[in-house]
This record gives structure tokens, C-alpha cells and sequence, in this order.
């Protein structure tokens, strides 16, 4: 029998099917729709499947069965989706959880935390662009009038993609979402919407009921809602920043402390943590920017519109939105990542440097307060800046070199990750794509 607070939503919202949901390795939502009345046994013994099919997740055609372990306490409705539901599964295999779900993997290092009395809070900020295809199958903006060179804030081309917009932000209220502002971003047909932070493993997995209802609301609208990190080379990306402060268990905020001589507002954990993150940053850089097209986001230069908005040295600052880590007092944003991002190894991958930084005491030096797009290469080279990886296989050579994450996150999906990330840098390195049929057929 179910538990009588699971039949209660069942019953208030009419779920007569439940989405058995968990990621693969590159973040992306993976489901089983189940009659309402076979969830009791996705509780209790998960909903299997074939993991050999699945990316990342270590299985070969002859291993057992994948079973997506469902737990009830996260049930929800399915907004744009009327009598469905949605619970979040952790991978089990004979028995036991599997090290290669990441979520699994998030949920040791929320345990790591949880062991010091601690909890991470995460506010994310997931940025997008709307799309639709034209009867040749390219990508058009949907707002063909969105041609601002400085777009960012823009009456015009919020007010013109509401539709999208007010769908999205109402599905979101209903599932407990506290949305508090929407805003056109910095390049053109790029949006945001803010909601409130949570705990980090809350975190996650709305980010991933985000994305699932973001891409199933512009499909039915005829559009196409990208989280590619940089879909238009001369724009600002799609990034996703994470704000960061660790909560003791009386819920005050360990980050803040008032007496900081710097004026930022940070308390010597949280220099700690943030100089862990600064540490590690080119192998976070193999999580945070996991694509090949991530690095054509946190590129050396400037964009249309003035910036890029995205990181590309190893540095923090007081408000500085140049640098990767930004210090908007009291807590810590950290810039690196990108809307493609797997939300649950990320999270994993920061808590793993943070402490590593804390257990260290490490220091991040002195904050960098000036505009790092302005300084040329020379000048941040003799001020010691390190420049992030500027592509996927820079990025996995840092993770494979640094030896923290296969230590703490698990050598499986670590391992595993650069496996298929490596696959995916020589597949990109051998396509031909039409700049090189522009240049060379007639080049010689």
C-alpha cells in the first residue's frame, strides 16, 4: 500500500501515470512511464531497464538490469502534462545503488556534508534560447524583430516571447517553484528565469524538471528551447551559474561573515571553499563545460554585445563578473558552468573541491576586482591568472591529471565520463564541417 501522503497528490492532481525518471552521464532526463498502480513496486524494486542502452551508465549487452529505484517522497505532478507524475529514481543494479547514476553520486557527497552538520544551498541560474526550424530545416530565432545588438533586458523581445514564457514560469509554480523574475538575457532570443535557491540535491533535480518541461512546452508551441551553451558564435552562451553558501544545521549561513576586512562579506570557510574551486578549476572545467561547444563559450575575447558574460581566467572577485568565481557578498557564484551541464555532477564536483579546499585551508589570494575581458594575455600571465582549458580535451586532460575527483566522486564515472567525452572530442576533430569546405576546396 502506498503511503497515505503519496495517494493524497495522486489523488488531488488525477496522476494516472508516473514518470519513473533518472539522468544518463550527460545530464539528460530519462524516463519509464508507469501505470499508477505499478508504483509501489518502482519503490520497492525500480523500474527496469536495459543498461547498455543507456549513456554512461558502465553496462555492457550481457549485465543485469538497470533498475531506476523510485522514491516517493518526490512525487510530483507533471504541469503541462495532465495526469502524469513524476518520481525521481536512483539506478540500482543486484541490489544496490549504482556508481555510475549521478545522482547516486551527488547523494555521497550531500551525505559527506550531512556528516559535518552541514547542508550546500544552491541557487541556479538556468539560461536559454528559442529557436524554431524554417522550411529548410535551419534554426531561426523565433522573434525574427529580437536584433538588438545590446538585447539584454529588452522590452520588445521579453514582451514578444511571453507565450513561451508565462506557460513555462505556471508549470513551474505549480510544482512549488518560487519564481521571482524573468528577463531577456545578452543575446538575442536568450531568456532567464530565477527562481529561489534550495538545497543542492533539490537543486539538481529541479534543474532537470526545468529543462523537461522547458523543451516540452516550446515543442508544443512550435519551438525549440536550446540549453546549447553557445549556439550563435558572435553572442553571449547559455550559462548556468551556481550560487553557493553552505547552511550549519540551524540554518545560518556559514559563508557570511560581516567582520571581513575585504568588504565581501565571507567568512574564512568560505575562502576555503572558494579557493578549492579555484584549485581544481581546469578538471571542474571537464564537468561544468562538458561539450565540445562549451569552449566556444568561455573563449578569450569579446562578444557582439560588449562581453561574453562567461569565464575564461581562474580568478574571483568582489562582484566581478568577469572573473570565474563572483563574490555578490556573503555567498559565492560560480560562473564556470554551462546550461548543458549534468546539474548532479557538478554539484558533485564542487561540494568535492570545496571541501577539499576547506580540509586544506586554502587560500584563494588576493581577489582580482578589475575587468579581466580588458587585460591582455601578458598581463594576466604576469599576475599569475591561470587561463581556463579552451577546449573539451584540454578540459579532460585537467580531470584525468588531478587525481581529487576519481578519489571522492568514484574512479567508475569518472573514468567513464572521460571515455565518452574523449569519443566525443575525436568525433568533433574529424568532422568536416562547412567553414573548411568554404576555405580549402579552392584554397591550394
Amino acid at each position: 500500500m502506498l503511503p497515505s501522503d503519496t495517494q493524497r497528490i495522486i489523488d488531488q492532481h488525477g496522476i494516472r501515470y508516473v514518470l519513473a525518471q533518472f539522468v544518463d552521464i550527460h545530464g539528460s532526463a530519462k524516463t519509464k512511464s508507469v501505470p499508477v498502480c505499478g508504483l509501489e513496486s518502482v519503490a520497492e524494486v525500480g523500474a527496469g531497464f536495459a543498461g547498455f542502452a543507456i549513456c554512461g551508465m558502465g553496462m555492457e549487452p550481457h549485465g543485469p538490469d538497470f533498475m531506476a529505484r523510485g522514491d516517493l517522497q518526490t512525487l510530483t505532478p507533471v504541469p503541462w502534462q495532465p495526469g502524469y507524475g513524476r518520481v525521481l529514481c536512483i539506478g540500482h543494479v543486484d541490489g544496490k545503488p549504482w556508481p555510475y547514476d549521478s545522482r547516486y553520486v551527488l547523494q555521497q557527497q550531500v551525505r559527506r556534508l550531512s556528516e559535518r552538520g552541514w547542508t550546500l544551498n544552491t541557487g541556479l541560474e538556468p539560461e536559454f534560447s528559442l529557436f524554431r526550424r524554417d522550411g529548410e530545416g535551419h534554426l531561426q530565432l523565433v522573434d525574427a524583430s529580437d536584433n538588438l545588438d545590446k538585447p539584454c533586458y529588452d522590452y520588445k523581445g521579453l514582451s514578444r516571447s511571453r507565450v513561451f514564457l508565462e506557460r513555462l514560469t505556471e508549470a513551474l509554480q505549480a510544482v512549488d517553484f518560487e519564481i521571482y523574475q524573468i528577463d531577456h538575457e545578452d543575446a538575442n532570443g536568450q531568456f532567464e528565469i530565477n527562481y529561489t535557491y534550495s538545497d543542492a540535491m533539490t537543486s539538481a533535480d529541479r534543474f532537470t524538471f526545468f529543462r523537461m518541461a522547458a523543451g516540452e512546452i516550446a515543442n508544443e508551441l512550435g519551438m525549440i528551447c536550446s540549453f546549447m551553451p553557445k549556439p550563435d558564435p558572435k553572442r553571449a552562451g547559455n550559462g548556468m551559474h551556481f550560487h553557493l553558501s553552505i547552511g550549519s544545521a540551524s540554518n545560518k549561513n556559514l559563508f557570511h561573515d560581516a567582520s571581513d576586512p575585504s568588504g565581501m562579506g565571507l567568512s574564512k570557510l568560505a575562502y576555503h571553499f572558494a579557493a578549492g574551486l579555484l584549485a581544481h578549476a581546469p578538471a571542474l572545467c571537464a564537468f561544468a563545460a562538458p561539450t565540445v561547444n562549451s569552449y566556444k563559450r568561455l573563449v578569450v575575447g569579446r562578444s557582439l554585445s560588449g562581453a561574453t558574460w562567461a569565464p575564461a581566467f581562474v580568478a574571483y572577485g568582489a562582484n566581478n563578473r568577469s572573473a570565474m568565481v563572483r563574490i555578490p557578498y556573503g555567498r559565492i557564484e560560480f560562473r564556470l558552468p554551462d546550461a548543458g551541464c549534468n546539474p548532479y555532477l557538478v554539484t558533485a564536483a564542487i561540494i568535492a573541491a570545496g571541501l577539499d579546499g576547506i580540509d586544506r585551508q586554502l587560500d584563494p589570494g588576493a581577489p582580482c576586482n578589475e575587468n579581466l575581458y580588458d587585460l591582455g594575455l601578458e598581463r594576466i600571465a604576469a599576475r599569475g591568472i591561470q587561463t581556463l582549458p579552451q577546449s573539451l580535451k584540454e578540459a579532460c586532460d585537467a580531470l584525468q591529471a588531478d587525481p581529487l575527483f576519481r578519489e571522492v566522486l568514484g574512479a567508475e564515472i569518472v573514468d567513464e565520463f572521460l571515455k565518452l567525452k574523449r569519443m566525443e572530442w575525436v568525433e568533433y576533430s574529424r568532422h568536416v564541417s562547412d567553414w573548411e569546405i568554404q576555405r580549402y576546396t579552392e584554397f591550394f
